[in-house]
C-alpha cells in the first residue's frame, strides 16, 4: 500500500502534497455509463477520498462494448449501474469512500449532492440534466467538468464559477444536436479520449493547480481526424441567467423542466420538453429509420414502435410514450432515442 500512488506522486506537479490533497477530496459523477465508469475507475485508482456516484439505470448487454466496469453477469441480472460500479470499484480500491445512489437526478436532488463536494463531473446522457448541473453549479461555487461523445465525436469543458463562461453562455457554440449512443452509436476510443480530457482537468483542480487547467473548449472526431481547441473567454456574457450578476438559474426552477404527466387510463405518460422548441419530423425520421423498431410520419406527427413501447413525438417537442405509466421509464427511453 505504501508504494500504491508512488508513480502519480513521481509526477511533480502532483507530488505527495498533492496526492494527499487528492485523498482528502470528494467528487461527484452524474451518471455511471460509460463516461461516468471510466472517470470513476480513474478517480478510484488515483485515490480520491470519496466519490458519489448517481444513475437511475441499469446494466444492459449494450452497455458492456464501452461501459468498462460492467459484465455480463451483470447484463443477466440487470444490476443498477451505480451498484454495480460501487461493488467493482471497491475491489480496485477498498480505501475509497464510495456512495452508490439509484436515483434520477432533479435539481433539488444535485443541488443537496453538489453541496457536499468538492467537483461534479458530467457523465450525463441528456442537455436537461447538463443545464440544471450548470445553474447548480453557479449557485453552490462548485467547479464541474462537461463531457458528451457520440458516434467518434466528443467534447469537453471545465466550467469554474466566477472565472470562466458558463454552458448557459456557450449555448450558440456547443454543438447540442439531438443523435444519442442509441441513435448514432458509439466507438470507445471516443469515450476513453473525453475521460482522458476531463481526468486531467480533474486532477489539476484536486490538487488546487488552477493555472494549468485548459481554459478553451475542447472537440475532435477521432474518426474524421479533427481535432480544435477554441479559446471561449470572451463569450462570458454579462447578462447570463445563470452565471451573471443578476442570474436566476432558470433551469432550477419548474418552469423549465422537462414536464411529464400520466395519461388517465391510457398507460401511457406525456413528456413535454423545458424549453419550445421546434422538432425537426423529417430529420428525426432519418435518425430513427436506422433502428430496429417501425418509423411512421404524417404532416403533423412521428411515431416510433419497437417492442411493447411506442412514442410519438410531436413537431412542438411533445412526446407521448405509450406502454407505461412509469414515468422514469418514460423519461429514460425519451431521452434515449431524442437526447
Amino acid at each position: 500500500m505504501n508504494n500504491r500512488y508512488s508513480r502519480q506522486e513521481l509526477f511533480s506537479p502532483i507530488g505527495k502534497d498533492g496526492q494527499q490533497q487528492i485523498s482528502n477530496k470528494h467528487v461527484l459523477i452524474i451518471g455511471v455509463g460509460a463516461l461516468g465508469s471510466a472517470s470513476a475507475e480513474a478517480l478510484v485508482r488515483a485515490g480520491i477520498g470519496k466519490l458519489t456516484i448517481v444513475d437511475r439505470d441499469y446494466v444492459e448487454w449494450s452497455n458492456i462494448q464501452r461501459q468498462q466496469l460492467f459484465t455480463e453477469e451483470h447484463a443477466k441480472n440487470r444490476i443498477p449501474k451505480a451498484i454495480a460500479a460501487k461493488n467493482r470499484l471497491i475491489a480496485i480500491n477498498s480505501s475509497v469512500n464510495i456512495e452508490a445512489i439509484i436515483a434520477d437526478a432533479s435539481a433539488l436532488e444535485l443541488e443537496d449532492w453538489a453541496k457536499e463536494a468538492d467537483l461534479v463531473m458530467d457523465a450525463t446522457d441528456n442537455f436537461e440534466t447538463r443545464m440544471i448541473i450548470n445553474d447548480v453549479s453557479q449557485k453552490v461555487g462548485v467547479p464541474w467538468i462537461y463531457g458528451a461523445c457520440v458516434g467518434s465525436y466528443g467534447i469537453s469543458y471545465t466550467i469554474i464559477p466566477g472565472k470562466t463562461p458558463c454552458l448557459s453562455c456557450l449555448l450558440e457554440t456547443v454543438p447540442l444536436g439531438g443523435l444519442t449512443c442509441d441513435t448514432a452509436g458509439i466507438i470507445s476510443p471516443a469515450v476513453n479520449m473525453v475521460v482522458s480530457f476531463q481526468i486531467s482537468e480533474a486532477l489539476k483542480i484536486l490538487v488546487g493547480d488552477m493555472d494549468s487547467l485548459r481554459n478553451k473548449l475542447v472537440s475532435f472526431d477521432l474518426w474524421k481526424n479533427q481535432y480544435s481547441a477554441i479559446q471561449v473567454d470572451k463569450l462570458k456574457k454579462k447578462d447570463c441567467p445563470s452565471c451573471g450578476p443578476q442570474r436566476s438559474y432558470p433551469y432550477l426552477s419548474f418552469e423549465n423542466q422537462t414536464k411529464t404527466a400520466v395519461l388517465c387510463g391510457r398507460d401511457s405518460v406525456q413528456i413535454r420538453p423545458s424549453v419550445p422548441m421546434v422538432r425537426d419530423l423529417e430529420a428525426l425520421e432519418k435518425i430513427l429509420a436506422k433502428q430496429t423498431g417501425a418509423v411512421q410520419r404524417n404532416p403533423y406527427l412521428l411515431s416510433y414502435s419497437e417492442n411493447a413501447h411506442r412514442l410519438v413525438i410531436f413537431k412542438d417537442g411533445r412526446a407521448l410514450v405509450h406502454g407505461t405509466k412509469d414515468i422514469s421509464e418514460a423519461k429514460a427511453l425519451y431521452h434515449k432515442y431524442l437526447g
